[in-house]
């Protein structure tokens, strides 16, 4: 039987669509999963479908409602990771977007991992967390807004604006508040949620925002097995550059990172290194030596991560008598 590959580039309201067989053929249809089982249904019965797409967030859920009760071998594509195998490229439409994610996947199929459906708990825990951080975000606006009407004290509207911006404030406090409560109404009702939860936040210096995010990210530990490929996922491990005998850069991390986690990791370490003895003697004595604050600090986050998947291998709570080197 013949494979069929299929690149699909994602919007919110239509898929373009590159079909591979022994030719390129394009289409566009709606982002619904009605359209979609339709459409590939006359695939089917010719050959083996390998379909590629791109992370788009939530404009993948009514794609992968269809591809979860399907035999197809399906990929979630990183974009950076297809833009830069292209290399210098002109011109960007929704057509030529679908077949360059086709060829890449023609190219490329051997060395990805195959997409695997999400287990519902997890994808409602990733919606509310998804939801807590937009408020946040938004919350991080306003605190800036509060601080410039601050400036603006001779202006006559200055003090209303505060006020507006005061009661904005508190609804998005309340809005967390509420968001929060649904997040731990989840994970309480989740055996394995709770448990690994409970794991995590023994560790001194990781709270429950952390603890969420890792069980997102992680799809509940199942998504990254090794805590190197977590770090290097979120920014954290270091890689070096070097090229002959004249060129050798000091290993820095990478920009490539998911930032949401690096941050909650950072403000993590903060604490840790305030009230976890060890990792606060472990990072005083690197300085001593002559370290880098920066670089230290992120060998805590590693170490972190480190913790945190130790702790769901062995099911056991993290106990404090390790001798940092």
């Amino acid at each position: 039987m013949k494979t069929i590959y299929l690149g699909i580039d994602v919007s919110a309201n239509t898929l373009d669509i590159c079909v591979k067989e022994e030719e390129f053929s394009h289409f566009v249809i709606e982002n619904k999963a009605k359209s979609i089982k339709t459409f590939l249904k006359p695939f089917e019965k010719k050959g083996s479908l390998v379909i590629a797409m791109e992370n788009t967030g939530i404009y993948n859920y009514e794609l992968y409602s269809v591809l979860e009760k399907q035999q197809y071998r399906a990929y979630v594509i990183c974009p950076i990771h297809m833009s830069k195998s292209f290399g210098l490229t002109r011109g960007k439409s929704d057509k030529v977007d679908a077949q360059r994610i086709c060829q890449f996947i023609i190219k490329n199929q051997d060395e990805l991992a195959e997409w695997k459906p999400t287990p519902d708990k997890i994808k409602e825990l990733k919606i509310l967390v998804t939801e807590r951080d937009f408020l946040m975000k938004e919350k991080r606006s306003l605190l800036t807004r509060k601080a410039y009407y601050k400036r603006l004290v001779k202006l006559d509207h200055s003090k209303k604006l505060s006020k507006l911006n005061d009661k904005r404030l508190k609804a998005l406090d309340q809005q967390v508040i509420e968001i929060e409560a649904l997040i731990k109404d989840l994970v309480k009702a989740d055996q394995e949620l709770k448990e690994q939860q409970a794991l995590i936040t023994s560790i001194p210096g990781v709270g429950e925002v952390l603890a969420w995010t890792m069980l997102v990210k992680t799809e509940g530990f199942t998504r990254f097995s090794d805590p190197r490929k977590f770090a290097c996922y979120s920014g954290v491990a270091p890689f070096g550059r070097a090229s002959g005998t004249s060129y050798h850069r000091r290993p820095r991390v990478s920009s490539y990172a998911d930032k949401s986690v690096k941050s909650l990791l950072h403000m993590s370490a903060m604490s840790a290194i305030r009230y976890n003895k060890d990792l606060k003697k472990y990072y005083e004595r690197k300085i001593l030596e002559g370290k880098n604050k920066m670089a230290t600090l992120n060998a805590v986050r590693n170490k972190l991560i480190h913790r945190m998947f130790a702790v769901i291998k062995n099911q056991k709570p993290y106990q404090n008598d390790l001798v940092l080197s």
